[in-house]
């Protein structure tokens, strides 16, 4: 005896599955062709790693706060410094040096060295007054 308050309007007839004949085969592609969509996406990600690696880190670079820190404490980083400094992020960079404090005859320096980052300065007077944390490395170039 079927339940009186089941309505058959609401029950899907799922009995019938529909043929393969009703399938859209137009936007099929053949073994071997390639979308014009994925080409479009292929050029566009292709476009923007070029860019990526273009855009990649070369030299040295100075955050906000290094660069203001520079300014405030008359500091200035000529070819010299600048090339001791590139050297030590190359030596760093070989002992798996990550957030690291260079010590020239000038000036100290937090460095991130993956990103090749000056991260703050400290003049050579100061040195000795300061406490330097979260380092895990440090290299003196004299």
């Amino acid at each position: 005896m079927a339940n009186p308050k089941i309505n058959n309007i609401l029950i899907p007839n799922v009995s019938s599955i529909p043929s393969k004949k009703n399938v859209d085969s137009t936007n099929k592609l053949n073994q071997g062709e390639t979308s014009e969509f994925k080409n479009i996406l292929d050029t566009k990600l292709d476009s923007e790693q070029s860019a990526e690696t273009s855009q990649a880190p070369k030299g040295l670079h100075l955050s906000t706060h290094a660069m203001r820190r520079l300014q405030e404490r008359n500091l200035s980083i000529d070819k010299e410094e600048y090339a001791k400094i590139l050297s030590a992020m190359d030596k760093l960079k070989l002992k798996g040096g990550q957030d690291s404090l260079v010590i020239t005859g000038k000036a100290a320096y937090i460095v991130d060295v993956p990103k090749n980052t000056i991260v703050t300065a400290i003049d050579k007077d100061s040195i000795g007054e300061n406490v330097f944390t979260k380092i895990d490395s440090t290299i003196l170039m004299n």
